[in-house]
């Protein structure tokens, strides 16, 4: 099974980049990215059911519980899919105020009435589904950014103002993710909104600033609240306490250290029979090493950057043709999903310290399964109108030569 699953993605990534050049007849979008996505999902589902059935079997008497309900996620996540196609990119660049607010309103809101779950209150309960708030006010956050930067650009790049306007919502919306507690959100978000505005084109000394301010407000956060701190300590060292603060760490490390280089075999990892916690959700790339080992790793890697690259080289075209809301938005999922990705791995494996982000298109969670899928289908619609504004321009220019043609003769 997983040779097929390699096969498929040697072929997309082979004709990955086959599509940035002129728009083939007939195509008015980049199939790559759907193809990328739908990889995702089934291995994503895959990992899902292979790593959550004993603890669905033990907390709801159902094996299939969580393999279930995500499954729902993923077919519920491409309706809103085919819905998003149909939106316009202008709708969102002249919205973008309403969603930000819509997003704030969501962090005020999981305060009040939000579910706690192991000390953390991130979840409003919408019937049978849950909705984490911070998915959908980061996506938000980041299209009211894009949108900021084509409005205030010059004084961005020109002005501390017009710099510092965008941190002042971003320490908002941290301030509401931190009552939660969230601090891996609010990094990812921060590295998200550094990068757009380096794209953007702000001065070098208010990226010094920025970061400089940026590292001491987050150290201080982990130094004055101890379990933070102790997560930054116990992954430097975690087999010092293996049993206590560098337990799933260790377990995680287990797994990586059994998957060698082809893994153990689908269904057979030893971590997952309940001695890594969250082995579903946050740790679901732990099972997956162990499992299909390095080789696995470096497929879902190797789908992620891919992604990831292809956004990037979409907002360079958007940048080119001038759409420059299109370009700053597809430079900021990027982003997110770049760092996303990297933090989730990096914290399964030891590099950085668990943040409890999520593994885009792969971990369990519906909130961010719908979000990320969300952001996907922006990618596919802004090469949409890329392409069309491309068609559009050479059939202008050929009813232009004809008429040409027509008035000479």
């Amino acid at each position: 099974m997983l040779s097929d699953v390699t096969a498929s993605i040697s072929k997309s990534v082979i004709n990955v980049f086959n599509s940035e050049s002129t728009p083939q007849q007939g195509m008015v979008f980049d199939r790559s990215f759907v193809v990328i996505a739908l990889l995702m999902y089934m291995i994503g589902l895959i990992m899902v059911a292979s790593s959550s059935m004993l603890v669905a079997e033990r907390l709801f008497n159902n094996p299939f519980h969580f393999v279930i309900r995500h499954s729902i996620y993923i077919v519920l996540s491409l309706g809103i899919a085919g819905v998003a196609l149909q939106i316009p990119m202008a709708w969102w660049q002249k919205n973008s105020s309403y969603l930000l607010m819509l997003g704030i309103v969501l962090l005020v809101a999981v305060l009040l009435v939000g579910r706690s779950v192991n000390g953390s209150t991130r979840w409003i309960a919408l019937g049978p589904i849950t909705l984490q708030a911070a998915e959908p006010a980061k996506l938000f956050f980041f299209c009211y950014l894009a949108a900021y930067l084509v409005r205030r650009r010059d004084q961005v790049m020109e002005d501390w103002k017009g710099f510092a306007k965008p941190l002042v919502v971003f320490g908002v919306l941290a301030g509401l993710i931190l009552r939660q507690p969230d601090l891996g959100t609010i990094i990812v978000m921060f590295v998200t909104t550094f990068g757009l505005l380096f794209l953007a084109g702000a001065k070098l000394w208010q990226f010094v600033s920025l970061a400089s301010v940026g590292l001491l407000l987050l150290s201080l956060l982990a130094i004055f609240e101890p379990y933070r701190w102790r997560r930054i300590t116990s992954f430097l060292d975690p087999w010092q306490d293996p049993f206590g603060s560098g337990y799933q760490l260790t377990q995680s490390l287990m797994a990586y250290g059994r998957g060698e280089i082809f893994g153990q075999g689908l269904g057979n990892s030893i971590q997952k029979l309940e001695y890594l916690p969250e082995a579903h959700t946050d740790f679901v790339m732990a099972v997956l090493a162990e499992e299909f080992g390095f080789f696995g790793v470096t497929v879902i890697l190797l789908l992620s950057m891919t992604l990831v690259c292809k956004a990037l080289i979409l907002g360079k075209k958007a940048l080119v043709k001038e759409k420059f809301f299109e370009a700053f938005f597809a430079y900021a999922i990027g982003i997110w999903i770049c760092f996303q990705a990297a933090v989730n791995v990096g914290a399964s494996a030891g590099i950085v310290p668990t943040k409890g982000l999520t593994m885009p298109l792969i971990s369990y969670g519906g909130s961010s399964m719908i979000i990320m899928t969300l952001a996907v289908v922006i990618l596919i619609r802004i090469d949409h109108e890329l392409r069309m504004q491309s068609i559009q321009a050479t059939s202008s220019k050929r009813k232009t030569k004809n008429l040409g043609g027509n008035d000479e003769s």
